[in-house]
């Protein structure tokens, strides 16, 4: 499949989690959003590593996986923000019963 196809798929995905970010109050969906984002990349990066490693397979059979090693870490801190961030919406709601990012600006004065 050519590259144009992962980058208008990439492109798409993304817009809609900034929409989604931009638009939303609810801080689980604006999550998911953040990871909808992150999984764009993380598609962009393979396809691009894939049509490295492809062009330069004949001089180098370990070429191309450094995209494929940065969507690990990307997972892996993925992972770790949603952890953190799930834990904070569970303390947010048990103290102000309300998920809503703008009840939030409320809390600081």
């Amino acid at each position: 499949m050519p590259i144009n196809y992962y980058i208008f798929l990439a492109l798409a995905l993304f817009c809609i989690g900034v929409a989604g970010v931009l638009t939303r109050r609810n801080a689980i969906i604006i999550f998911m959003c953040i990871e909808l984002m992150l999984n764009a990349v993380n598609l962009l990066l393979v396809a691009f590593s894939k049509m490295h490693q492809h062009a330069l397979a004949v001089t180098n059979p370990n070429a191309g996986i450094d995209g494929q090693l940065f969507v690990f870490f990307i997972m892996v801190v993925a992972a770790a923000e949603v952890s953190v961030g799930l834990a904070i919406i569970v303390m947010m709601y048990r103290n102000t019963h309300s998920i809503d990012v703008n009840f939030l600006n409320r809390l600081k004065h």
